[in-house]
């Protein structure tokens, strides 16, 4: 179940949201209207150069000031605000959400070769870990998730998704199996620059988790595809593996495929296995992941669950379905099904 799509368009024009409303709406049969969220890239290009800090707040009044204080503690606010939302009859706000633009103060760690995004991403873990009232979902520069527990369209509605334009969307409509719906359960998940969206089951969650939490990151959302967002930041920021290199050791070959290698692929993917054991991650998948330059799409080994990909000049979709890409753009010229454990990847243009 679930439904997953993305877009990019790798010349950076902006698109506003009303595309992928309509087109992660047709996917409704793949959701149960507990939980569906966008995210967007190029959303704040008044605030670029600050970390854009997106927070669902139980209670504003007793939260926010309490909240302020530990961002200050860091770094300076330049400035806040409520996120506009708009009442719907079939979507309940139990959450209030406002945005934060922040700069960290770099001397605070500066032993760190990445010290502004160790200090947010510290950030991001501590005040999510606390659980005081506040929930940080998005933490990157220039972009932006806007999510909820009900249907794509009543989401979409409620943030007026429309009003937003960026080069770079995901969507995501939920179906929950093993955990409950609920606002932060919602996806896309995101960490500093990557977001991520995920239709099927990490079977081998327990095992990630350990890994990634050994690393300093903690996962308190009750769902499996949080592990995802730290997994990817931590081996492309943290690790500097490369895109690919990171899908092979997420998703990486069989040992019997890696045996029938020639020499040199046969010790490259035996390395990887060996060092990222830990961060194989089991079970039927299809994710995108989003990063200010790139959208990347891949599968599990044996592609348990569907992927599809498209193109049309410069725009490159990935979709849990050929209709819902077609939904957005009738006009795409060449759709592909990636093979297992293959990635898409979509870079915007330097």
């Amino acid at each position: 179940m679930c439904g997953i799509i993305g877009v990019i368009d790798r010349s950076r024009k902006a698109m506003d949201g009303s595309k992928i409303k309509l087109s992660l709406s047709m996917m409704n049969e793949r959701g149960s209207g507990e939980g569906a969220g966008y995210a967007v890239y190029g959303v704040y290009p008044e605030f670029k150069d600050y970390y854009a800090l997106h927070v669902f707040f139980d209670k504003v009044h007793e939260t926010k000031t309490q909240f302020e204080t530990i961002l200050e503690t860091w770094g300076r606010i330049i400035h806040d605000e409520e996120i506009p939302t708009y009442e719907q009859p079939n979507l309940r706000k139990l959450h209030t959400p406002w945005r934060y633009f922040f700069k960290p103060d770099r001397c605070l760690m500066a032993w760190s070769k990445s010290p502004e995004d160790d200090i947010v991403s510290y950030l991001v873990m501590k005040v999510n870990t606390e659980r005081k009232g506040a929930l940080i979902i998005s933490s990157g520069k220039n972009v932006g998730v806007f999510k909820a527990a009900g249907w794509p369209e009543d989401v979409a509605n409620f943030y007026r998704i429309e009003d937003y334009r960026g080069y770079l969307w995901l969507g995501h409509n939920r179906y929950p199996t093993n955990t409950p719906g609920w606002w932060g359960g919602a996806h896309p998940f995101n960490l500093l620059d990557w977001s991520v969206v995920h239709n099927g089951e990490i079977t081998s969650y327990g095992t990630n988790r350990r890994y990634i939490e050994s690393y300093g990151y903690y996962c308190t959302m009750f769902t499996d595809t949080e592990v995802v967002a730290y997994l990817v930041d931590l081996l492309v920021r943290k690790h500097g593996l490369a895109e690919e290199l990171a899908v092979r050791a997420l998703a990486p070959p069989f040992w019997n495929e890696i045996d029938a290698m020639p020499e040199k692929e046969r010790a490259l993917n035996t390395a990887i296995r060996l060092t990222y054991g830990p961060a194989l991650m089991n079970g039927p998948f299809a994710i995108a992941v989003a990063r200010e330059d790139m959208l990347l799409g891949f599968t599990d080994r044996i592609k348990l669950r569907p992927l599809v990909a498209g193109e049309h000049g410069d725009l490159l979709y990935i979709s849990s379905e050929e209709a819902a890409m077609r939904r957005m753009d009738p006009e795409v010229e060449r759709t592909y099904l990636p093979r297992a454990g293959e990635p898409v990847i979509g870079r915007v243009r330097v």
